[in-house]
């Protein structure tokens, strides 16, 4: 069959009046050819289709899709880009778009606006990760300079309190200041509940907050747009960063993230259209404080187990004998990877941070001069004691009388 540009020109000579023949010599076909296709319109032949820049990685994006979940396209163009491919975000945009599961409709909400260096939105996100088959989870805990749009992540096992205000000042040393509101969930770590209008803080966070000069807000009762920054935040680090992700551990996982911040944050914001690290400068946030009036807050109170370990994040940490402090409570901070063990402001033991719960860390001197379980366990049994009698001299009395000078007479 001919292509389309052949009938055109078969059927443009005969209007033109041309022979069969000339048509034929002209168009380089047989005259039964022409005839044919001057009687009646056969179909034409389409065109092959020609061939994509994205083809040889198609495979790679479905798995990306099936498997990690990874629906963000530039971020697909970021590790498309090592393997070799020269095209355009926009061609992977086409090709994802019919494997993109179906979108729920949502309400538009009206943005709101603060000033530079006015509020700081945090919250929470649950990630999946499979180890050996099985699916484990972590808490991602997101921080959003209102303004800026600055971001920052790190990863954890809890979210409970004490970890909660460790991450909010490890976000205040990357954003090096301190926001004058910073706006959350209501979550029991931070709002334990509302009486009317006034909320009942968790102690510790406001004490926290209190401390730093920040005033704690809560965002309103199921409206989590109230906290919108943040909330989008959470869902590119879920669509662009965690995707497909490999890590050995929380360290790992926090070191890998820490550069992903800092690439996200130096790229316009879809919304301000502007990096969020050029107008961070913009900010000007209040300094931090120093020294133990911002470390305290790292400390977490622990009861030492009767056989002299400290438990942290599932791995049972040992402590020296020396002072004894078995069944008492100490306090426990972790940073750069170092768990350190206090007592009344002393340093008691450090350990390096191990990622593995079950982990048991035993100490040198943790069993030294403690005696065993046997030796301990000895009955308490009441004693007497057997002592020599006192030997009493017997004197004459008359020794008495001539010791203390009275005169005696015999009567006759």
């Amino acid at each position: 069959m001919l292509r389309s540009t052949t009938m055109h020109t078969i059927r443009d000579l005969a209007a033109q009046g041309h022979s069969i023949r000339a048509i034929a010599d002209e168009v380089g076909v047989a005259r039964n050819t022409v005839r044919k296709y001057l009687r009646g319109t056969p179909e034409a032949v389409p065109h092959p289709p020609r061939g994509s820049k994205l083809d040889p990685f198609k495979d790679q994006i479905r798995r990306w899709v099936q498997e990690d979940r990874l629906l963000n396209c530039a971020t697909m163009l970021e590790r498309l880009r090592p393997l070799g491919y020269t095209g355009k975000v926009s061609t992977i945009k086409d090709f994802v778009q019919p494997l993109r599961p179906p979108r729920a409709g949502k309400q538009p909400v009206r943005r709101y606006e603060t000033t530079p260096g006015e509020q700081m939105q945090i919250d929470w996100g649950e990630f999946l990760y499979t180890e050996e088959g099985r699916t484990h989870k972590l808490y991602g805990f997101t921080a959003v300079l209102s303004y800026s749009r600055m971001r920052f992540v790190t990863f954890s096992k809890r979210c409970d309190t004490p970890i909660l205000l460790r991450s909010i000042m490890a976000a205040c040393e990357y954003f090096e200041g301190l926001p004058t509101i910073i706006l959350a969930d209501r979550m029991k770590s931070v709002l334990l509940q509302m009486d009317g209008r006034t909320p009942r803080w968790n102690p510790r966070y406001a004490d926290f907050l209190a401390a730093l000069g920040v005033v704690p807000r809560v965002c309103r009762a199921r409206t989590p747009q109230t906290k919108g920054k943040v909330e989008r935040s959470i869902g590119v680090v879920k669509s662009s960063f965690w995707p497909g992700v490999c890590f050995t551990d929380v360290a790992d996982l926090n070191g890998q993230a820490a550069p992903w911040c800092d690439r996200r944050n130096s790229l316009p914001h879809q919304t301000t259209r502007v990096p969020p690290v050029d107008r961070w400068v913009e900010e000007g946030l209040r300094p931090l404080p120093h020294g133990f009036a911002w470390e305290r807050f790292r400390l977490e109170d622990r009861k030492v187990t009767w056989d002299g370990f400290v438990s942290y994040d599932g791995v049972l940490y040992g402590i020296p004998a020396t002072p004894p402090l078995a069944g008492q409570t100490v306090q426990v901070s972790v940073q750069r990877d170092q768990l350190t063990v206090w007592r009344n402001g002393a340093v008691v033991v450090t350990h390096p941070v191990r990622p593995v719960s079950g982990t048991m860390v035993l100490h040198p001197e943790q069993f030294a001069q403690v005696p065993t379980a046997h030796a301990a366990q000895q009955p308490h049994v009441p004693l007497g004691h057997l002592v020599q009698p006192v030997l009493v001299a017997q004197r004459p009395l008359s020794e008495y009388d001539q010791l203390c000078g009275v005169r005696t007479e015999v009567a006759a």
